[in-house]
């Protein structure tokens, strides 16, 4: 199986392609600077320039042959909020297009924890942040025809991996889920057909993750 990483270069992105390669697959390392093509070389990945600015039919080309596409990029705080809207928004639906386009099996998207409840948005103080992860979420599902499956983390930390989440926050301690585990939680899914058309809410928990899926 061939998977490309939307945004590979990013912290979630980079511990996916080590995770992903250790496997065996065939992981295509989706990159903005090719600077940053030896760092995804060292992990296991095959680096592929990718920009999400592009136009869908631009983007389709790279996704030639490819079964799953995992969307991880961010704009990150060093953006403004057009940068934000670009990038987690129309960046995220443009992939979503050219996916179909390219005829790729899965896809793979990193949202957020209450990211399709707007009654917390204000307590983030980054409103605009849920907003696109809403609105990418909402298009993946009613505007597409692709096998999806959408993971919500909580707060993210580079804790070291527990390898046990909760996809019931409300019933869990903590908030927080390393940025290990997302990557392995990504990895689970990929191998579980069950888990296509599902929505999971992800936090650090007692569950080993090949399980909770």
């Amino acid at each position: 199986m061939t998977t490309f990483i939307v945004g590979a270069h990013g912290q979630i992105g980079q511990l996916l392609t080590k995770q992903l390669a250790a496997t065996g697959e065939t992981v295509l390392a989706g990159i903005r600077d090719t600077k940053q093509a030896d760092t995804l070389s060292a992990l296991g990945g095959q680096p592929r320039q990718f920009d999400l600015t592009a136009l869908p039919q631009e983007q389709a080309a790279a996704f030639k042959d490819v079964d799953n596409v995992v969307f991880t990029a961010g704009s990150g705080g060093a953006t403004g909020y057009d940068g934000t809207l670009e990038i987690d928004l129309d960046g995220a639906v443009k992939t979503m297009i050219a996916a179909e386009q390219a005829g790729v099996k899965r896809y793979v998207i990193v949202s957020a924890l209450y990211a399709d409840q707007r009654d917390k948005w204000a307590q983030t103080r980054i409103e605009p942040y849920y907003v696109a992860k809403y609105y990418a979420d909402e298009w993946l599902q009613h505007r597409t025809q692709l096998n999806y499956t959408i993971l919500r983390p909580g707060a993210l930390t580079n804790d070291a991996g527990t390898g046990k989440i909760s996809l019931q926050p409300t019933l869990a301690s903590s908030k927080k889920i390393a940025r290990a585990d997302v990557a392995a939680a990504i990895v689970a899914v990929l191998s579980k057909p069950q888990a296509s058309g599902q929505i999971y809410d992800l936090v650090s928990g007692t569950t080993p993750i090949e399980q909770a899926f």
